[in-house]
């Protein structure tokens, strides 16, 4: 599907990121609009028949049906590819359907995929569990080893996914690295891009293919609704994922498209101001002698502190994990100190939600990887004492004495 008839905004040559994030998507209507208008209709009207027909067989673009064709979604489609810089994006009902579109447009059976063993759990299990009864193998690996990719790969490779940073051992992948070898195999690599966004990290400068984003997190910001994309080349976007969508219909919906769109306005001042303050909370964490280990890339102490600081434009992120003390070998007693630390905090939403301004705590081996065995949550180094706080707006002291109410009775 191309989008001959669908009219864009024209800007100077040179136009800047932060202008494309408050007016790039569509012409404003014939009234002239300032503000995106949000188009909440399941159909569109066609002059005639003959037209009807040639719109359906995709011989001229128009609006069609929302289930693959909508406005406001094509605004916020065209917005986030803008600030990702690839050519196109289609967007999903969730981040997770996201990823699901994109083992539906890219893999068949017989086909192999290399995936970090540290993604979020739903992805741990879409790949391993429901993409393998249908004949695709995963292969998981350490997400800092290169050495590990590269001995992964099998002559039916097709497909290397990464976040970057892990949720939520904010591991740091070398996408660089994972591009050359993704392309000496003739495979992919795509790369979740939830934790930076495009403001703080734009993978495709570095060789991906394909970002995937949960909507949900940073890009709405405000823990308002659901919503997935995939942001990559005008070709893959058109021939690899337009035909599934449209079969398929995990399609986003009118209005969680615009409170994304509008959430995209204010991304790099929140991402900015939430990432500081995440520094802030991390140092003072390295401080408190009831923590056994801060994980945040910010940090000196984080293993690719250097790589992270080279990939995300200087900054760590705004997610924190750390290791609440307990006594060595006990695994229940560091559960009890991590649910004794979330319950003492009377500020912090205790929500598995992440990228909102309202900072969120939770506790990761219970929540996003409840559903994992215990033999792969050790694998990908999720203890039971460990903790994850999302940093939102939230006055970083009030979050430090919250948090401090809970680690003085630890």
């Amino acid at each position: 599907m191309t989008e001959g008839k669908i009219p864009r905004v024209k800007f100077p040559e040179g136009t800047r990121l932060a202008t494309l994030a408050v007016r790039e998507g569509l012409p404003p209507s014939a009234w002239g609009e300032n503000s995106e208008a949000l188009f909440l209709t399941s159909s569109f009207v066609q002059p005639d028949a003959a037209t009807a027909a040639a719109r359906f067989a995709n011989e001229e673009e128009a609006f069609i049906y929302s289930r693959f064709t909508n406005p406001t979604v094509t605004m916020m489609e065209r917005r986030l590819a803008a600030l990702e810089g690839t050519g196109a994006c289609i967007a999903t009902s969730s981040g997770m359907s996201a990823i699901l579109l994109l083992g539906m447009g890219l893999l068949k059976a017989g086909d192999h995929v290399i995936c970090s063993q540290s993604v979020f759990g739903s992805t741990v299990m879409l790949f391993g569990r429901e993409f393998a009864k249908f004949g695709v193998e995963t292969t998981f690996v350490s997400q800092t080893d290169v050495a590990a990719w590269q001995a992964a790969v099998k002559a039916n490779t097709k497909l290397l996914f990464a976040e970057s940073p892990t949720n939520p051992l904010t591991e740091v992948c070398d996408i660089r690295a994972l591009a050359a070898i993704a392309r000496d195999a003739g495979a992919w690599l795509a790369v979740d891009n939830c934790f930076c966004t495009p403001a703080l990290q734009r993978p495709v400068e570095y060789g991906a293919d394909l970002i995937i984003h949960s909507g949900t997190k940073y890009l709405d910001g405000q823990g308002r609704v659901i919503a997935g994309a995939i942001c990559a080349s005008e070709a893959l976007v058109n021939e690899k994922f337009v035909p599934v969508m449209r079969s398929a219909g995990m399609s986003l919906s009118p209005f969680n498209a615009w409170v994304v769109l509008k959430g995209l306005e204010t991304l790099a001042i929140r991402m900015q101001a939430q990432s500081e303050r995440a520094l802030t909370l991390a140092r003072w964490l390295e401080t408190q002698p009831t923590i056994a280990k801060v994980y945040y890339p910010g940090l000196a102490s984080h293993p690719q502190h250097a790589l992270a600081m080279a990939q995300q434009s200087g900054s760590g992120g705004a997610v924190v994990s750390f290791v609440v003390a307990a006594p060595a070998g006990d695994p229940a007693a560091a559960r009890k100190n991590a649910f004794h630390l979330i319950d003492s905090t009377e500020i912090l939403s205790i929500t598995a939600n992440l990228g909102d301004t309202k900072t969120t705590i939770t506790h990761p081996a219970s929540t996003s990887h409840g559903r994992l065995t215990e033999a792969q949550r050790q694998a990908a180094g999720i203890v039971q004492g460990m903790v994850r706080v999302a940093v939102g707006l939230d006055d970083v002291e009030d979050i430090q004495a919250d948090l401090l109410r809970g680690l003085s009775g630890l």
